[in-house]
C-alpha cells in the first residue's frame, strides 16, 4: 500500500487553508486552526505546509492541455479546453476561468509569514519554507505562461486589497520566479524516503528554472541549471511504458509529481481517455498530427521518402513511444482489439463518449488491471521527468550553437530507452537540422505530459500548427480477430480551428475576475 504522511495529514486537519474563491485572493481562513493555534510547534508546521500542498497541481490541467495544442482534441466544451484548442475562447468562456487561481499562492503566503513562529529545528523549517516557496513560485510560472502579466502578490491582503491589486509585467514576475527557485534550491533534499516521498527536492527547483530559463531563451542559464539537475543522480527508467504505471512510480527519472492516493486523495481522471467501451469518456484524444510525429524504427520521419513509411500501414516499423502511447485502430488493448472503425462497435468513432479522431491515448491507462476503479485510482501525475532535463539542455546548447558530443549524447540517452536508433549525425548536423530534431524528440516523448502548448507558445509556431483543420484517423476496416487494418478511405475530419498570433499565445483574463477587480486589465485583443 501507497504511503504518504503528508497527504494523510493535510486530509487529517480537513480544510487546514481551503477557502470559498469569491475573488482571486480569498483569505477566508481556517476551521479548526487559526493563527493563534496552529503555529506552535514542528508538527503544527507540518500540517500547514501539507495544507500547502493540497490541490499545487492536478493531473486533469496536466493531461487536458495538449487539447489546447495539435496534439489533442477535447469533444466536450463544458470540460475547459474546447474552445482553447480552436481557438474561440473567450473572456465570458468558462474554458478561460479555470486556471487563474491564487489559492495555493494565499496559502504559501501565510504559511510563510508564520513559520518562524513555531518552535522547530531550524534546518527543518528552513526546508519547509522552501517547500511552501516553491508551490507558489510552481503557480506563478504557470499563471504567467497562460496570461502573462498577472498580479505579483508575496503577502497575505485583505479582500478590500485583493480588489485593488495590479497586474505585474511579466518579466518582474518571473524575475521573481528564478530568485526564487536558486535560493531555495541549496536548502532542499536531494531526495526523500518513506512518507515523506513526494515532497519537493532540489532537482524540482533546478528543474523548474531550467524550463523557465529555456522558455525566457536564456540558454546559458538553461545550460547551467540543467547540468546541475544532471549531477543528482536521476536515469531513466530501463521501460518508457512503465514510467507511467502505478506498479513503477516514484521511480529513477521521476524529478516532480501530484502524490495520489486511492479513496483518500484519489486520482479521479483516468476514465476521461478510454472510449466508452472501455468505460471511458473519449474526452481527450490523440491528433493524426501527433501520430504523423513519431518516427519510423529506422529512425527517419515518414516524410522522408526513404523511411519505409507505408500509408495503407501506418502503425507498422514506427517509434515503440507510439503503440506505448496511443491506441490505434486494431491494436489489442486491455484485452481486446480496438475498432473505432465499425459503425456496430461500442467504439466507433462516431458513437456516443467514442474518440472522435479514432485514437485513444494509452499513456497512463496501459493496463486497466492495475486499478480496480480507473475513477479512482492512486496514480501519480508526473510533472517533470528527467528526460525533460536531457532536452532541455541538448536544446539550449543548439540554440546557443554549441553542438557538440554532450548535446548528441543527451538526446540520444532518450531515443536509446525508447529503443530507437541514435541519431544519425550525417544527417542531423547544424542548428537547423539539430533544432528539427530535438523539437521533435520534445513532442513525442512528453506527449500528454502538459508541455506540448508551452513549445507552441516559445517557438511561435502557433499559426502554423494550430490552424486550419485538426484530422484522426483513416476510414477502413479491422478484423476483429487479428487486428488487421484495411485503410480505404481519408482522414476524418474533426473540427477546424483558428489561431490569431496577435492574442491567442495567452488566455483571457476571466471577465468575472474583471469585474471583481477593477484595476486588471484584459490581454491584447479579448
Amino acid at each position: 500500500m501507497k504511503k504518504s504522511l503528508f497527504i494523510l495529514t493535510a486530509i487529517a486537519v480537513g480544510s487546514i487553508f481551503s477557502a470559498c474563491t469569491k475573488d482571486f485572493l480569498d483569505r477566508e481562513p481556517l476551521d479548526a486552526y487559526n493563527d493563534e493555534n496552529i503555529w506552535r510547534n514542528e508538527n503544527d508546521l507540518l500540517a500547514a505546509l501539507n495544507g500547502c500542498y493540497k490541490g499545487w497541481e492536478d493531473i486533469y490541467n496536466i493531461m487536458y492541455m495538449d487539447c489546447a495544442t495539435d496534439n489533442g482534441y477535447n469533444q466536450w466544451p463544458w470540460e475547459g479546453y474546447t474552445s482553447i484548442g480552436n481557438g474561440t475562447v473567450t473572456a465570458s468562456d468558462v474554458d478561460a476561468a479555470n486556471r487563474w487561481n491564487y489559492t495555493t499562492i494565499q496559502k504559501c503566503n501565510t504559511f510563510l509569514e508564520n513559520a518562524d513562529k513555531a518552535e522547530a529545528d531550524a534546518a527543518k523549517k528552513d526546508r519547509m519554507k522552501a517547500e511552501a516557496r516553491f508551490l507558489r513560485a510552481y503557480q506563478y510560472f504557470t499563471l504567467t505562461q497562460l496570461y502573462g502579466n498577472v498580479p505579483l502578490v508575496t503577502k497575505t491582503v485583505t479582500m478590500a486589497e485583493a480588489n485593488t491589486i495590479k497586474q505585474t509585467p511579466i518579466a518582474e514576475v518571473r524575475q521573481f520566479i528564478l530568485d526564487e527557485l536558486a535560493a531555495i534550491a541549496p536548502q532542499l533534499d536531494v531526495s526523500y524516503s518513506g512518507s515523506d516521498v513526494g515532497r519537493i527536492t532540489r532537482g524540482a527547483a533546478l528543474a523548474l528554472r531550467a524550463r523557465l530559463n529555456l522558455y525566457m531563451k536564456k540558454w546559458d542559464d538553461a545550460i547551467t541549471d540543467s547540468r546541475a539537475v544532471m549531477q543528482l543522480g536521476y536515469k531513466l527508467d530501463t521501460s518508457y511504458a512503465n514510467v507511467f504505471r502505478i506498479k513503477f512510480e516514484n521511480n529513477t527519472e521521476v524529478i516532480l509529481d501530484v502524490q495520489y492516493m486511492e479513496n483518500i486523495v484519489p486520482n479521479e481522471w483516468l476514465g476521461i481517455m478510454p472510449s466508452r467501451g472501455y468505460g471511458g469518456w473519449g474526452s481527450v484524444v490523440p491528433s493524426q498530427a501527433l501520430v504523423d510525429a513519431y518516427e519510423m524504427a529506422n529512425g527517419k520521419p515518414i516524410t522522408d521518402p526513404a523511411s519505409g513509411y507505408n500509408p495503407d500501414d501506418p502503425y507498422t516499423n514506427r517509434d515503440p513511444r507510439l503503440q506505448a502511447s496511443i491506441v490505434t485502430p486494431g491494436q489489442r488493448y486491455n484485452g481486446r482489439i480496438y475498432d473505432p472503425l465499425d459503425p456496430e462497435s461500442e467504439d466507433y468513432y462516431l458513437g456516443d463518449n467514442n474518440s472522435k479522431t479514432g485514437y485513444l491515448y494509452k499513456k497512463w491507462t496501459s493496463d486497466f488491471s492495475d486499478y480496480a476503479n480507473i475513477w479512482n485510482t492512486g496514480l501519480n501525475a508526473i510533472v517533470i521527468r528527467y528526460p525533460e532535463v536531457l532536452l532541455t539542455y541538448a536544446e539550449a546548447m543548439i540554440e546557443k550553437g554549441t553542438i557538440d558530443n554532450t548535446v548528441y549524447d543527451a538526446i540520444d540517452e532518450v531515443r536509446k530507452r525508447a529503443k530507437m536508433p541514435v541519431t544519425d549525425r550525417t544527417v542531423y548536423t547544424g542548428q537547423v537540422k539539430m533544432r528539427e530534431l530535438v523539437r521533435r524528440e520534445r513532442r513525442v516523448e512528453l506527449a500528454l505530459e502538459g508541455l506540448r502548448w508551452n513549445d507552441i507558445k516559445r517557438w511561435e509556431i502557433g499559426p502554423a500548427v494550430r490552424n486550419g483543420k485538426l484530422f484522426g484517423m483513416r476510414t477502413g476496416s479491422v478484423d476483429p480477430v487479428t487486428g488487421k487494418l484495411t485503410l480505404t478511405g481519408d482522414h476524418v475530419e474533426v473540427e477546424n480551428r483558428l489561431f490569431d498570433a496577435s492574442k491567442n499565445y495567452v488566455w483571457p483574463v476571466p471577465q468575472k475576475e474583471l469585474d471583481v477587480n477593477k484595476h486588471l486589465d484584459q490581454n491584447p485583443n479579448y
